[in-house]
């Protein structure tokens, strides 16, 4: 399978490189999905510069939020069949910047039938961080006005 794999650190698009790898199998509580959209997140961008908290070992695929289709489940996995359409985060080294990546079955969620592929991807971190940081941090309430300077990152 084609991923975007990670063999030493630096800006992404100097050390993302796509590359041909063996397609990961789901192990104990684990999914093996097929990636429908993958979100690019800021914790992707650190772990290709090798300063996020999480280090997984080199080389590796980054992408920790997706939207997938379920190919296989793991040992010991129930509630989940092939073709199922899911979104949650991924299990490193298997990221979601590949054709395949693996997740904890734990974590998955049925994607919600109204968002397409894209915009289901970044549900599960992504706008959770976003809602959070907007309603329980800033307060934000009917009537007030909210400013976006930048929507990236």
């Amino acid at each position: 399978m084609k991923a975007w794999q990670l063999s030493r650190y630096g800006e992404p698009q100097e050390v993302l490189e796509l590359a041909e790898v063996p397609q990961p199998s789901p192990g104990s509580g684990q999914l093996l999905v097929r990636v429908l959209a993958a979100a690019a997140n800021f914790p992707d961008a650190l772990m290709c510069l090798g300063t996020y908290q999480v280090r997984p070992p080199l080389p590796f695929c980054p992408g920790v939020e997706l939207c997938g289709e379920v190919v296989a489940a793991g040992p010991d996995v129930t509630g989940f069949a092939a073709g199922d359409r899911v979104i949650g985060g991924t299990v490193l080294p298997h990221g979601a910047f590949a054709e395949y990546a693996l997740m904890d079955a734990a974590g998955a969620l049925p994607a919600p039938p109204v968002l397409d592929d894209a915009e289901a991807a970044p549900f599960y971190i992504t706008y959770q961080t976003g809602w959070f940081g907007l309603h329980r941090r800033a307060r934000l309430a009917s009537g007030e006005t909210l400013l976006v300077h930048a929507a990236a990152g």
